[in-house]
């Protein structure tokens, strides 16, 4: 029921390109699991072995720390419509922030959206694909453009400054905040 491949394919390349919604999840030694849902036009496919996502500021920065500690970050992609099927990306990603060095590059291949804190960026170790069998039949209604509206309304000056205050996980691991704006 599950396959294993090296690298993403073509085919793994164009089921993520029609997937609205995917799953992040990361772990440190001593901290709790993270899992969260991320949306928008937010991931790129970059080449074979390479990932990125735009990551917006929100309820915390729990996967920034937990890489900055492990590394590790399992991505799920999951069809809601035919046919089934669910792809995972296990790899190793890092934090690229608006002042690192590599930031110029990967915001290219995004439109950046208010409310952009970073890049992860994740090479990709194994994919692995099944069935998805057990997962139900929905519809996309819409995207929620809240998130984006909270952060347009606010401006790119604001964001740094709430940024800034946000320097520890949930559980004290610590992040590294944005110290330039994003560009937005």
């Amino acid at each position: 029921m599950s396959e294993f491949f090296l690298a993403l394919t073509d085919e793994h390349r164009a089921f993520i390109a029609r997937q609205p919604v995917f799953f992040v999840a990361t772990a440190a030694a001593g901290a709790r699991i993270n899992v969260s849902p991320k949306g928008l036009d937010s991931f790129r496919v970059l080449d074979a072995s390479t990932v990125a996502y735009l990551d917006l500021a929100g309820s915390g920065n729990e996967t920034h720390a937990h890489l900055a500690a492990d590394g590790r970050i399992t991505i799920m992609f999951c069809a809601f419509d035919r046919p089934a099927l669910i792809l995972r990306l296990y790899g190793h990603g890092r934090a690229v922030l608006p002042q690192d060095s590599g930031w110029a590059g990967l915001a290219a291949r995004f439109t950046l959206l208010p409310g952009t804190r970073q890049i992860f960026a994740v090479t990709v170790d194994q994919v692995q694909t099944s069935c998805g069998w057990g997962v139900p039949e929905m519809t996309l209604a819409r995207e929620r453009p809240t998130l984006v509206r909270y952060h347009a309304g606010k401006g790119p000056e604001r964001l740094l400054e709430r940024l800034a205050t946000r320097t520890r996980s949930i559980d004290g691991l610590p992040t590294r905040p944005a110290t330039k704006a994003p560009g937005f």
